[in-house]
């Protein structure tokens, strides 16, 4: 039997190690944190959402972020200071500018073939994630905002996406508790929403049943190619595998360069907010539906009967997990305006990192050397996308190493 390392134990590692188990390898999962799920998967929005897979590569995103670099609480923020890697990076973002409409139709299939991968595994495994079925719902206030998501959504149409226009009446029937003065939106009745952070973690329980073996608090020190497979050093132990799937986050753009290959991965700071729906009429006021603000680039998802996670911002400021009050101010206070009638005096906050490549496409198959492969740099839309990356990539070892056994009903 072939064995097969992962490295990270996020949503797109353990999606990976999944699947990898149903082709019948023996899978080692390696992650330096205690738990799975313990850092980019932890507390994002809570959005699987194909319609949210418009990519930042258009030159509008470049002047917003020029206007808002000196607005400490903008949507998108750039630390000016100059280091060598997020200017080559920026370089390569700019690159990808001519590449925006096909990008984004990519991201929105590959968003789509995602979804019944990702249920199947929760069905299979019984996990209870927080699933809401009940759509996204996109709103806006300003026209030319308004006015841009219907270009946009000629895109996400190419892709497959059926995404429908409604009217603020509509809206208000679709989710009364939301409140503003909004002039239109659009609706994507497939998309869903949950807890990703309880999502991976049942999928780390339903990995070790079916026989992978889970190193937590394990730091990959070292990662190596020798003879036609992978030397992973970590703890001053040597481990000999096959292959390896790099699925590290931000941790990826080094492992590559170990093994010889250029991942270009700049960390995108993330932050989120989990109120406490502590009392009754917290939770009454709370919506059901998941929500994306495209203005303020905002999204919201209520997470079982007691929390309401809102999330938001970029920041680009290098590998810094510091919860900054001025970035977590606009959360709070957007909840208090859409919201009104839910109280924010509990209110846990979070900050993350999101691999993000300057495609924003995902790097997802080989690597330069037999026995390498890669599942990272899928950006915002990790949890989105993760189940469908993680069978193209689990089908990429089982066509280099051969497939242990026929793959399951879940293929």
């Amino acid at each position: 039997m072939s064995k097969v390392a992962v490295i990270g134990a996020g949503v797109t590692g353990l999606t990976t190690a999944y699947e990898l188990l149903d082709r019948g390898f023996d899978v080692t999962v390696f992650d330096r944190n205690r738990y799975a799920a313990m850092e980019t998967s932890f507390a994002n929005g809570g959005q699987l959402s194909a319609s949210n897979a418009e990519v930042w590569t258009q030159w509008g995103t470049v002047l917003k972020g020029l206007k808002w670099m000196l607005q400490p609480d903008a949507p998108l923020l750039v630390n000016p200071a100059p280091t060598l890697h997020k200017m080559r990076w920026m370089t390569e973002f700019l690159s990808n500018i001519p590449n925006y409409k096909a990008n984004t139709i990519e991201t929105v299939r590959l968003a789509i073939a995602a979804r019944a991968v990702l249920f199947e595994m929760a069905d299979r495994e019984g996990i209870d994630f927080d699933l809401e079925r009940r759509g996204i719902l996109h709103f806006y206030d300003r026209r030319k905002d308004l006015e841009h998501a219907r270009k946009v959504n000629l895109l996400l149409r190419e892709g497959g996406l059926d995404r429908r226009e409604v009217s603020v009446e509509e809206m208000r029937e679709i989710e009364p508790a939301l409140q503003g003065d909004l002039i239109g939106g659009f609706l994507t009745q497939s998309d869903s929403s949950g807890d990703i952070h309880k999502f991976t973690m049942g999928l780390a329980k339903a990995c070790a049943r079916r026989g992978a073996t889970l190193r937590f608090g394990a730091k990959v020190e070292a990662v190596k190619t020798v003879d036609g497979g992978v030397r992973i050093t970590e703890c001053a132990t040597e481990h000999r595998f096959d292959a390896v799937v790099v699925s590290a986050g931000i941790h990826s753009r080094e492992i590559a360069r170990q093994l010889g290959d250029r991942v270009n991965i700049y960390p995108v700071k993330g932050y989120s907010v989990t109120v406490a729906l502590e009392d009754a009429e917290s939770r009454a006021s709370a919506p059901w539906i998941s929500l994306l603000d495209d203005r303020a680039k905002i999204v919201a998802s209520r997470l079982g009967d007691n929390r309401f996670r809102i999330a938001g911002t970029a920041e680009f400021n290098g590998a810094n997990r510091d919860i900054r009050a001025d970035r977590i101010r606009p959360l709070t206070e957007w909840c208090e305006r859409f919201f009104p009638g839910i109280s924010t005096e509990n209110v846990t906050p979070w900050a993350g990192l999101r691999p993000m490549m300057p495609s924003m496409l995902p790097r997802v198959g080989r690597g330069a050397a037999p026995g390498v492969f890669y599942n990272t740099g899928h950006g915002h839309l990790g949890w989105t996308l993760s189940a469908a990356t993680a069978r193209i990539v689990a089908g990429g070892v089982a066509d280099q190493l051969g497939s242990q056994a026929p793959v399951s009903c879940a293929a």
